[in-house]
């Protein structure tokens, strides 16, 4: 721990920078998300009171509840634009540039929101609301991949998760700013809204100060003065050789490779199992429980004969200890390795959710059960903190060359907005049929998860880009070899039943 502490001393540069990274990145993410939960009455408050004013007649539940989903779901509609986008932006103008572009769009969003009360306007949220979402889509594709690029390999797993744990900390400041006694009230919700303006504006006066990536100026813009300069800035003037010689080895073999777009990369077949890792990490995160835990946790709190006005703050105390675990993972992720981290994490979530069931189905019998459903909430949050939270980008990050990077973001990005889409609109049906049962489904997600984890996955610590494709390429050898060994003996034991 000392040995970490000490790096972390000495690339103290790297570290700032990390900061102004993130708090205009996924810290965005998780807080605009999050912020929507506590604006809601205030905001269809605010439809109905327009429509009325407007049109001297209220506005029918119906319509209301139409128009409510519309600025809630339009977000996600935004993110897959910007996420599609976010592939050319980055590899035409680099992550520092897009990510400062990003920024100005943020502000006009903000802006819209900001003054739709005094305009008098909802149109001007939905139009916030969209413009937020396509730069989302962006900043949170750029954000990692830059995070990645500029980390020395000592401490790269460490930085890769910081894109997870500002992702929490977004969260967390809207559960703090969405309290009554701040601005959770009627009188401040635009205010609450304007909040991502503020911090994107923090973004666009101090990022220009640090470099560009030192993979993208000497692979991409093959500026090989700019690259040393870059890592001598972030990482000292000893801390870059070692990294420098690896960045020269991924030049030579990646040679007359242009960065390749989506349509390049699926056709790749030697990009495929890479492909297939992170889609099975993806869907893995995206159905591990979590939006079950979170559906149930009011209702849970409620059983447990928790008062309205300390819900709020116990959902506070859920959100802590989800960025706490997961600046844990941060800590231990480069020492631990990302499998053991992946597969201990799943298991865990796995057993937690066997408990919970067991507890929700029993709580009418027992009513001390109601009480350890509440902390089997917080041991799963941490699990899931401390385990795939952060190494799901980790091995994301670490798993492609600069010349599929991009691209592979792009499509992984697909996958999680229609994966926030496809839950908020198809999981409170389930529920709604399953009830308690539903967390059976996630037990086996889980389970399976951790088998083709295991089987599937290599170990990304310590190793470069380079190193890691090879793995890859090894693995996919001797899959082919075991296929083509059984083949030849299922052949042969037809022509010998033949004779």
């Amino acid at each position: 721990m000392a040995g970490f502490l000490s790096d972390l001393v000495r690339y103290r540069r790297l570290l700032l920078m990390i900061v102004v990274l993130g708090i205009g990145g996924t810290h965005l993410s998780g807080f605009q998300m999050s912020v929507i939960n506590y604006t809601s009455p205030y905001i269809q408050k605010f439809i109905n009171d327009t429509w009325l004013e407007r049109y001297g007649s209220v506005l029918p539940q119906e319509t209301l509840m139409l128009l409510w989903s519309f600025i809630v779901s339009v977000y996600c509609m935004g993110g897959m634009i910007g996420c599609l986008c976010s592939g050319y932006l980055t590899a035409k103008f680099g992550k520092k540039k897009c990510l400062l572009l990003n920024d100005v769009v943020l502000i006009a969003a903000t802006l819209h929101m900001g003054f739709s009360r005094r305009a008098k306007s909802f149109e001007m949220i939905l139009a916030g609301r969209f413009l937020e979402g396509i730069a989302a889509g962006i900043h949170m594709n750029a954000h990692v991949q830059y995070a990645g690029e500029i980390s020395p390999k000592k401490l790269r797993g460490f930085i890769n998760v910081t894109s997870t744990v500002f992702f929490a900390l977004g969260k967390t400041v809207a559960r703090i700013l969405g309290l009554r006694e701040l601005l959770g009230t009627e009188d401040m919700w635009h205010v609450l809204l304007s909040f991502s303006g503020l911090v994107a504006l923090i973004q666009l006066l101090f990022l220009p100060f640090f470099p560009e990536s030192p993979p993208y100026l000497l692979l991409q813009k093959e500026d090989k003065a700019g690259c040393l300069k870059a890592m001598k800035q972030l990482w000292g003037e000893g801390n870059c050789q070692t990294e420098f010689d690896d960045l020269m080895k991924e030049k030579a073999i990646t040679k007359g490779t242009k960065i390749m777009n989506v349509l390049e990369v699926l056709r790749e077949r030697s990009v495929y199992p890479q492909l297939c890792t992170m889609l099975l990490l993806l869907l893995s995160l995206q159905l591990c429980g979590l939006s079950a835990i979170t559906f149930y946790t009011s209702e849970i709190f409620s059983t447990a004969n928790l008062t309205e006005s300390i819900i709020p703050y116990v959902s506070l105390g859920v959100s802590i200890s989800e960025l706490i675990s997961i600046i844990l993972c941060s800590s231990i992720i480069d020492r631990f390795g990302r499998r053991t981290l992946l597969c201990g994490g799943y298991l865990l979530m796995a057993l937690i959710l066997v408990l919970l069931e067991t507890s929700l189905l029993l709580s009418d019998q027992f009513l001390w059960l109601r009480y350890c459903s509440v902390i089997l909430i917080f041991l799963f949050i941490i699990a899931y903190g401390i385990g795939p939270a952060g190494a799901v980008v980790s091995v994301m990050n670490e798993i492609f060359t600069l010349s599929t990077r991009a691209s592979a973001f792009v499509i992984g990005g697909i996958v999680v907005w229609l994966g926030l889409t496809f839950t908020g609109m198809i999981f409170p049906f389930a529920v709604m049929l399953l009830g308690p049962f539903c967390f059976l489904i996630f037990i086996a997600v889980l389970v399976i998860s951790v088998v083709l984890i295991y089987l599937f996955l290599p170990e990304t610590k310590g190793k470069s880009t380079s190193e890691i494709t090879e793995k890859f390429k090894t693995c996919q050898f001797k899959r082919i070899r075991h296929q083509a060994v059984e083949m030849y003996a299922a052949e042969e034991k037809t022509f010998c039943t033949k004779l």
